[in-house]
Formats: structure tokens, C-alpha cells, sequence
């Protein structure tokens, strides 16, 4: 580190950083530390590399070194910085939502698609367990002429997620506090229902990264059971709630897809697929309730 006689500057705080987080075993330590530094002197990572010979004053450092705590904690990177972005939207998250991940994007990716294939207007769209609201807002902004409900069991997500709405200008979205396991959204039925559920099992969520299990809503995360009670009861939804013809897309991990299928099977929907993801895992998966018309 420098000594009292030599101030830091963009660069040389930079290299420290990142050569420290790389000691302790942290991925992607550069850009990490890069984004905590624009973070705190309000500027753009390019702005950074014009500004290298910047000396930094004691504020700045103080509240760079409190973030940079915070990350060698293993808070997630997006936490500390309060957004993300999704899609080419900038999210609001914290504690109480879900980071949106890139797999969930492919998942939205999909849904647009079949979506569009039907005509893309008018459609009425549930996302199931909405989080920060990422997937509902993203179709949203797609699909301007349909109608997007997300519920969500947790108040402190659902006000994130309105938030997110406003910001991201979305006018076609709507949130309701709704419990899956209980009278989910009475006598409504949709076009197509949307969900990236929590499916890690209690067993796989022993083992997953700090950052996920001591910072990340464990709600949406593992179901605390085998990663399949949230499949079920959305597969039953769909069975119950999509008009015929009408589409569920649902995110699932890598390594159930063939329980998936039947238990989607099971509930009567046909056409059961699942598309890999941008890594080639099974990861996608689409059906469609009987009896729309051709």
C-alpha cells in the first residue's frame, strides 16, 4: 500500500484493490474494483481510465474503503451499488429481491418469442414471484400492448419492484402481494405465465457461494425442500389459470428438466419442452395448455 507520503491516485488504488481481491480468492477483481471507485466518485468506468492521475482525497477514500469492506465480505457487488441492469434496464435491488441473473434473461427472451408468434397484443401475462420485477418490467417494455400482473409473497419485493416500474417507465405492469400456496390471485386466468421459481433444493443450497446463501433472500433462492415444491404448484397454476392455448415458461436448473417434464406432463399441459441455456444446460422450459385453437 502507499505510504502516508504518497497519495493515492485512480490508477495506483485500482491496481491495489484489485490485486487484493485477487489474493482472497475473488473473480473479476478489476472490474469489481472499478465499479466501486465510479461508484464512489460518481463517474463512468471511461471516465475512470481519462482520470487515472487523479489523486483521490481522504472522503473519497473512506467511502470507497467502506464499500470495498463490504465486498470482501462477500456482499454481492450489485447490493453495495444499490442497481443492476436486466435486459437494457437499470434495476433497484437489494436484500429483499433476487439478483437477476443472465440465464433469466434468456427465460424472457423465450416468452417474448412465443409471445410475439401469437400476435404479441392484448396478451395477459402473469409473472409468478416477480422479485425486483425484472421479468415483468423487461416484457413489459417488449410487449407494450399486453398486460403484465406480478405477484409476489414479499412486500419488501414488491416495493422494489414498483419502484423499478416507475423508473423503467412501464405503464403496463401491475403488482399484486400474493401467496402461490394460497388463493393465488382468485377467478383470473392469462395468456401466458412466466416464472423463474426458487429451485435450488436445501441440500444443493448448503454448498452455493457466500454471496448467494448469507446476502440473497433464501426465499427465492431454495424452496427448502428437493427444488421442485415451486415447479409443482406452478405447473398446477398453469393448469388451472392459462386460457386454452395459453404458454408457461419457466426457468428450471440445469439438472431437472426430466422431473420437470413430467411433472408438467402430469398436469395435462402438452408440448413440453426445454431449451438449453447460452451454456447448453437444459434450463428453459415451455408447454402450453390444450385447446386453443390451431
Amino acid at each position: 500500500m502507499n505510504g502516508p507520503e504518497t497519495p493515492w491516485t485512480v490508477l495506483s488504488l485500482l491496481t491495489w484493490a484489485g490485486e487484493y481481491l485477487a489474493e482472497k480468492g475473488f473473480d473479476e477483481t478489476r472490474l469489481h474494483a472499478e465499479l466501486l471507485l465510479a461508484h464512489v466518485l460518481g463517474l463512468s468506468r471511461l471516465d475512470l481510465y481519462l482520470q487515472f492521475d487523479r489523486p483521490l482525497i481522504s472522503g473519497e477514500l473512506g467511502r470507497f474503503k467502506a464499500l470495498f469492506r463490504r465486498r470482501l465480505a462477500h456482499e454481492p457487488l450489485q447490493y453495495i451499488l444499490g442497481e443492476t441492469e436486466f435486459m437494457g434496464c437499470r434495476l433497484e435491488v437489494d436484500s429483499q429481491v433476487l439478483i437477476p441473473r443472465p440465464e433469466t434473461e434468456q427465460l424472457v427472451e423465450t416468452a417474448i418469442g412465443i409471445a410475439r408468434g401469437t400476435g404479441g397484443t392484448g396478451l395477459e401475462i402473469l409473472d409468478c414471484g416477480t422479485g425486483s420485477g425484472n421479468i415483468a418490467i423487461a416484457m413489459a417494455r417488449m410487449l407494450p400492448a399486453s398486460a403484465i400482473t406480478a405477484c409476489d409473497v414479499s412486500p419488501g419485493a414488491l416495493a422494489v419492484a414498483r419502484r423499478n416500474a416507475e423508473r423503467n417507465g412501464t405503464a403496463n405492469v401491475s403488482f399484486e402481494e400474493s401467496d402461490l400456496f394460497g388463493e393465488c390471485l382468485p377467478g383470473r386466468s392469462f395468456d401466458m405465465i412466466v416464472a423463474n421459481p426458487p429451485y435450488v433444493s436445501a441440500e444443493e443450497y448448503a454448498g452455493l457461494q457466500a454471496e448467494v446463501r448469507e446476502f440473497e433472500p433464501r426465499i427465492a433462492v431454495t424452496d427448502g425442500g428437493d427444488g421442485f415444491r415451486f415447479i409443482r404448484r406452478i405447473a398446477r397454476l398453469a393448469a388451472e389459470r392459462l386460457r386454452p392455448g395459453g404458454t408457461l415458461c419457466m426457468e428450471i436448473a440445469w439438472n431437472q428438466a426430466d422431473t420437470a417434464r413430467t411433472i408438467v406432463a402430469g398436469e395435462g399441459l402438452q408440448q413440453v419442452q426445454v431449451r438449453p441455456d447460452y451454456a447448453g444446460h437444459p434450463r428453459i422450459l415451455t408447454s402450453v395448455r390444450p385447446g386453443g385453437g390451431a
